[in-house]
């Protein structure tokens, strides 16, 4: 829900209006902030994208005509001023303590002896438990209620100022919830989560830019940007957990802390965050892990750092340990520190989830631009439960800095605990027959000449016409977020390009049955199932049309913000390069991308041919019936499409889909692996849908017997 900036036009508010007008704008702040911490903080959007939009772009108005109602705090402001030269040098108030480490449950055992030798007693001790996140430390800073700065860990004395790149992220409030005096810092994490990361490297490596070896970099390169507008495009999010300096506070504990965090409208983890709840763990590990803890002594303590490793890849983000601390603030200034780390608190990491296996081969894969991504073919080595066989090696200066050579045997790990990567290279164990490996000089599908193109990384094949592009252009167009033709699977596309029965988009609307009978082990059910599902994408939108497309640079938003500003698909290809750099959120590189292919007649032409296809005016005039008005449904476990797509379809039909079960849900709408959304709402007795129940819900509203 991230908004441009950029002024729009307005009609002039008769001076008289001023008043109105600055009553107006105070209401839809209050309400666009409202709703960016229920989407943000508390995972629960309570609107559509499409009313959000619509108040946005008042208050961008209302601003731009009545310049003296601007603020800086105001929600339209969250990225402002040009980029600067170098990070100021900040000192903390209070130091950003490292933690000590251990790795092993005797560790945690001999840590809380020490606690209880330097307290003089032999009384179990109330520890907080806390997933340790692997991001980027950072301190937030806040006088009287308002956001200040926002300060790095540094070497824990001095930080730097980050200020502008951490106002980006919506999840922090500019304002505090309540009434606040004085100074109050707040210590947290900037991360990305797992799916987003995919996501970003997938764009970075579509510009040609350097990829990111993991989720942690990802979020500290994007903080240390000096153009904040940089920061604002990565996907960042943050979490509180410590306090810094504080001038007043009646909290006396870590776990009311986290309660108070949320109350001040900060996002953290605690007990039932994202309808997660605090399990008893004396009845072992539960199937839902809760994300903080009270443990009454080390046993507790150990069995919570056992639960979490064991449950750490279901996890949305990155974590590399669990952080155990006395509970108690009276009693962690008792302990005071050592050094510079705290007595009162540990890091109990997990080991490394790493092994050794051996290079066989590396094969160079075309994608759908071009790219040529050198790929690691690797005898199987299972890492952190996951058997691993392959590894990118994202482009030749990766290989020449890491010197990865066929026959090598190589440490790998799974970067964010979800890509392998090959971390280094054993060079004892390398044979001495090996050569340096260079990317030939030649497209591996094609056979044209590759190149690499000013200002990019990689290299690319530059073939409109080659198998391999063509195949990977096809898998886009097919894919979930784009045309969505569930049936079509990467191997059928292949088989099809291969058999050159698809040579281009439109082709696979013009398949039959028989052509599909015709590729290797396919039988009748399953190619009327394909054919079946490229029937159904027929009706579809033009923001997914134009992203299914895959123009280079022209992601799932452009092609919202395109589709919005264009409406039909004739106006999107007579666009000017001009009219296109005007569009918000389109900058001047994506612009011309987009008008090179537009100038293309052969690309104008296939489009133009796809269109007699498809059907966008019976879906761009549809209304939606509003059969879900004043229904709340919350979701839960696994169902046949991603959660995101299910809660736009509540919004649409005019229903809420909030992030836990409460007394005014409605339904609970759950699918396989049900977790404690699923008791919490037998407790309510809140109905219970299963997919079926809920297309009828769509359909015929309340009444669905």
């Amino acid at each position: 829900m991230a908004k441009s900036t950029k002024p729009i036009a307005a009609k002039p508010i008769d001076s008289r209006a001023a008043p109105l007008a600055k009553r107006r704008v105070l209401e839809l702040r209050r309400q666009i902030l409202e709703w960016d911490h229920l989407y943000y903080v508390l995972d629960s959007p309570a609107v559509s994208d499409y009313e959000y939009d619509q108040l946005f772009a008042e208050l961008v108005a209302l601003e731009s005509t009545h310049p003296d109602l601007l603020d800086p705090d105001s929600p339209t402001q969250r990225v402002g001023g040009e980029p600067i030269a170098e990070f100021l040098k900040v000192p903390h108030t209070k130091p950003m303590l490292s933690l000590t480490n251990s790795y092993s449950t005797d560790d945690i055992l001999a840590f809380d002896e020490r606690v209880k030798k330097f307290l003089g007693t032999e009384q179990t001790q109330e520890y907080f438990c806390e997933l340790k996140f692997d991001g980027l430390a950072v301190e937030l800073i806040y006088q009287d209620g308002r956001f200040e700065r926002a300060v790095t860990r540094g070497d824990g004395q001095v930080g730097e100022d980050v200020t502008q790149n951490v106002r980006t992220i919506r999840a922090i409030p500019l304002h505090l919830r309540g009434p606040s005096k004085g100074k109050i810092e707040i210590r947290g994490e900037v991360l990305i989560f797992k799916s987003d990361f995919s996501e970003l490297n997938e764009t970075q490596q579509e510009a040609g830019a350097a990829t990111f070896a993991n989720p942690r970099n990802a979020a500290a390169g994007s903080i240390r940007q000096l153009d904040p507008k940089i920061a604002e495009r990565r996907p960042l999010r943050l979490f509180c957990y410590a306090p810094g300096h504080i001038e007043h506070t009646t909290v006396r504990s870590q776990s009311e802390w986290l309660d108070h965090l949320r109350h001040l409208g900060l996002p953290a983890l605690s007990f039932d965050t994202w309808g997660i709840v605090k399990a008893g763990f004396d009845r072992g590990i539960q199937s839902q892990l809760p994300l903080a803890a009270i443990c009454k002594g080390p046993v507790e303590a150990v069995e919570y750092y056992e639960a979490v490793q064991k449950l750490r890849h279901a996890l949305p983000f990155d974590i590399d340990g669990v952080v155990i601390k006395l509970n108690s603030f009276s009693l962690q200034e008792a302990l005071g520190t050592v050094a510079r780390s705290p007595r009162w608190a540990t890091a109990a990491k997990f080991p490394p989830e790493r092994a050794t296996t051996r290079v066989i081969n590396i094969m160079v894969q075309v994608g759908r631009t071009g790219a040529l991504t050198p790929v690691a073919v690797m005898d199987p080595v299972r890492v952190g439960g996951v058997s691993v066989e392959n590894a990118t090696l994202h482009n030749q200066s990766e290989i020449d800095r890491k010197d990865i050579r066929i026959g090598d045997t190589v440490v790998v790990q799974r970067a964010g605990d979800v890509i392998p990567e090959i971390v280094e290279v054993v060079l004892s164990a390398r044979p001495s027959s090996s050569v340096p490996f260079k990317i030939p000089g030649h497209c591996p599908s094609c056979g044209e000449a590759v190149l690499q193109l000013e200002g990019e990384v990689v290299l690319r094949c530059l073939n409109c016409q080659c198998p391999a592009v063509i195949s990977e252009a096809i898998k886009h167009f097919a894919s979930r977020r784009a045309m969505n033709i569930e049936r079509l699977g990467d191997r059928v596309i292949e088989q099809l390009t291969e058999a050159q029965l698809v040579r281009r988009f439109s082709d696979l609307y013009r398949l039959t049955v028989d052509d599909l009978l015709s590729l290797p082990r396919q039988g009748d059910k399953s190619a009327q199932n394909i054919k079946e599902s490229i029937e159904t994408s027929r009706a579809t939108t033009l923001a997914r049309v134009i992203f299914a497309l895959g123009i280079r640079f022209v992601g799932e938003q452009t092609a919202k913000a395109l589709a919005k500003h264009f409406k039909t698909m004739d106006a999107f290809l007579a666009a000017s390069e001009a009219e296109l750099v005007e569009i918000e959120d389109i900058g001047p590189k994506v612009a011309s991308s987009i008008s090179k292919q537009l100038s293309s007649a052969a690309f104008v032409g296939e489009v133009k041919a796809l269109l007699e296809f498809l059907s966008l005016e019976s879906v761009k005039h549809a209304k939606v019936q509003q059969t879900l008005s004043g229904l709340t449904i919350v979701i839960t476990g696994t169902l046949p499409l991603p959660r995101d797509e299910i809660k736009d379809t509540i919004l649409a039909h005019g229903g809420k889909s909030p992030g836990s079960v409460g007394k005014t849900t409605n339904y609970l709408l759950a699918g396989e692996e049900a977790g404690s959304k699923m008791q919490k709402a037998q407790e309510l007795g809140v109905e219970i849908l299963d997919w079926d129940g809920f297309q009828k819900l769509l359909k015929n509203g309340r009444s669905i017997g």
